[in-house]
């Protein structure tokens, strides 16, 4: 795929851009200048915390969980657990308590004070008051617990299934699957840590830590116009550039929330969740050439444009009917795969929230960086499957290597006074 032939078009974009990156740098002197060092703070003095961003509150109770079409903050956590449950009466216990303590930790609160002689509330990682911090806690089941547990049986959401591998995958089956996931998110990674840690003290009796994967999310500066690009990915492309509009809530109902009479009741609601750690082979794709880097994906990597508008925005849809043959976007170009963008391949839109993780260096000595993909939507065979589908061979695979993950049925949201799950919990109840 590698193109050598000389690319002015390509220079005068990159200059264009580097004099636009100047001015913006220019309009904040103090990103572009030496700060002084501050003299009244020790070494050993913590960051500067942001009170108003720490104050910020995402309303846990709603129609639909938190976490799917909120904006993504900073930081996250994709947990999974395997659940011990004896009975229908212990799954809701396990709900009911999950949902409480969800309730206290995307609220925030003063941590309770206890007889310094028995082991306190919690972890202290956030100290006496507990800041809400942008925190979403969202709650999904796994094929595992309906196939396994008797009393849910005919309840299963129509297309949950255990995630099976495709050809480019080499799963590790202790980075895969569960009864149970949890997607924290947070400002802060320490907010996402103590709700974790919360949940695994509060549910021991229910919950067994399977696998979890921490992630981040660079932040972006707005652009000239007031929006905020997409987030890069370790591969250094944006990542969410065709994702579509979380704020138009006649989408959302058509490709993210579950309904119809092809789904349990108690499900109406929810949501699919597909879940992949993938893994970035990023020390050869840092030696491919730029060009091939950009084919192989679709688009520009300085700007995300696609490459038959590299002046434009990543926002700009490419126009893939006057390249019928593939000249500029090949045809087996990430996005073009992906999204071909005919009427048929509407339905097979999702919703993607994923996260970069890093997790040190492997024993061959490269690093093990990627992605945790998150994608969420109503019809999981025709979204995420679909498409895995289509991309099923594609040049990127020479880049990724996916090694572990899950499919989940996010519940649907609570009420105050009420608990997650507890339609599925009726609706068992009167099987």
């Amino acid at each position: 795929m590698q193109d050598d032939a000389p690319r002015p078009v390509f220079r005068r974009q990159l200059l264009k851009g580097l004099g636009a990156a100047a001015g913006a740098f220019a309009a904040l002197p103090a990103l572009a200048q030496d700060q002084p060092p501050d003299q009244a703070r020790n070494v050993d003095a913590a960051p500067h915390g942001q009170a108003e961003a720490a104050a910020r509150r995402v309303p846990f109770h709603g129609p639909h969980q938190a976490g799917i079409t909120t904006p993504r903050p900073a930081n996250g956590i994709l947990a999974t657990f395997d659940l011990v449950l004896g009975t229908l009466d212990d799954f809701q216990r396990m709900l009911q308590l999950l949902t409480q303590r969800a309730e206290f930790l995307t609220a925030g609160g003063p941590v309770p004070q206890r007889d310094p002689k028995l082991p306190p509330a919690d972890s202290g990682l956030l100290g006496p008051m507990v800041s809400p911090d942008n925190l979403t806690v969202t709650v999904a089941l796994g094929d595992s617990l309906f196939e396994r547990q008797p009393w849910l049986s005919g309840l299963k959401p129509a297309r949950l299934q255990r995630m099976v591998q495709f050809r480019n995958d080499a799963l590790d089956p202790a980075l895969c699957h569960g009864d149970l996931s949890i997607q924290f998110c947070a400002n802060l990674q320490d907010t996402c840590l103590y709700a974790l840690r919360d949940v695994l003290k509060n549910l021991s009796e229910f919950l067994v830590l399977r696998w979890m994967v921490e992630g981040s999310v660079p932040p972006e500066l707005p652009g000239p116009d007031g929006t905020t690009p997409s987030a890069r990915n370790f591969l250094g492309f944006r990542d969410g550039s065709a994702n579509p509009d979380a704020t138009d809530a006649a989408a959302m109902d058509r490709i993210v929330w579950t309904g119809g009479k092809d789904e349990p009741e108690w499900a109406h609601g929810g949501s699919y969740q597909a879940v992949r750690i993938i893994r970035n082979l990023v020390e050869r794709w840092d030696r491919t050439p730029l060009r091939e880097q950009e084919r192989i994906f679709g688009r520009m990597k300085h700007n995300g444009a696609p490459l038959d508008a590299p002046d434009s925005s990543e926002r700009h849809t490419p126009d893939y009917a006057a390249d019928p043959e593939g000249e500029t976007t090949p045809m087996n170009a990430h996005i073009r795969l992906a999204n071909p963008r005919t009427p048929d391949s509407q339905k097979n839109l999702m919703l993607r929230r994923p996260f970069n993780y890093s997790r040190g260096a492997m024993k061959n000595g490269q690093l093990d960086q990627g992605l945790l993909f998150i994608a969420w939507q109503a019809d999981l065979e025709a979204g995420f499957i679909a498409v895995q589908e289509k991309l099923n061979g594609e040049p990127l695979e020479e880049y990724i290597k996916p090694i572990g993950g899950g499919y989940f049925f996010a519940l649907p949201g609570v009420q105050p006074g009420d608990y997650l799950g507890s339609s599925l919990v009726n609706a068992a109840r009167r099987s």
